[in-house]
């Protein structure tokens, strides 16, 4: 099934998203590297840490998946180890013909030794792929960056609105469009 869109409509969306990035303040170091989406649509959410904390080197991430995003997978990095934790749903979904009770709430990598310790002034990714959900709205997407002797838990969500202006930690936010009107492209 292909999407067709307007120019109008393509220009709103792509709008959207530049805003989007213009409110992403300065401080915050741990970002998504598409900060916007559609609706309904397969995601790569490639998350950037930019730093360690106060100039340790990030030793693990751990991602906590916000509600209604579904069959998540994340990516392998060399000399990590992946972990994933997942949680019996309150509402079952269909997958390809098959019921899903069951579904990741959280990723985390965590370095195998301090020679793969993401070094203060190194970046690096984060990588998974995950189904965003039918509706439109701001997803904010909890990130623990623990270093060596610290952590940084970037889990400020602003109490209205989607700017995080002023914050010291903020969540990492996607802004999640509405998908249009699906058809045949001609």
């Amino acid at each position: 099934m292909n999407i067709t869109m307007t120019s109008k409509t393509l220009f709103r969306y792509f709008s959207a998203g530049v805003l989007a990035l213009a409110f992403v303040p300065a401080s915050a170091h741990v970002v998504l590297e598409d900060q916007a989406a559609l609706a309904g649509s397969s995601y790569r959410a490639a998350l950037r840490v930019g730093h360690g904390c106060n100039g340790s080197p990030t030793t693990a991430i751990r991602v906590f998946l916000p509600a209604g995003v579904r069959g998540a997978k994340p990516s392998p990095k060399p000399g990590w180890t992946l972990a994933i934790r997942r949680e019996t749903l309150a509402q079952p979904y269909d997958s390809h013909g098959k019921t899903v009770r069951e579904d990741v709430v959280e990723i985390s990598w965590t370095a195998n030794s301090p020679v793969s310790y993401l070094q203060d002034d190194w970046y690096d990714e984060f990588v998974l792929r995950a189904t965003l959900p039918a509706q439109s709205g701001a997803l904010w997407f909890r990130v623990l960056q623990t270093c060596a002797g610290s952590q940084l838990d970037w889990a400020d969500i602003p109490a209205r609105g989607t700017s995080t202006r002023g914050m010291k930690t903020p969540a990492v936010l996607l802004e999640v469009l509405p998908s249009g009107q699906a058809g045949h492209a001609h």
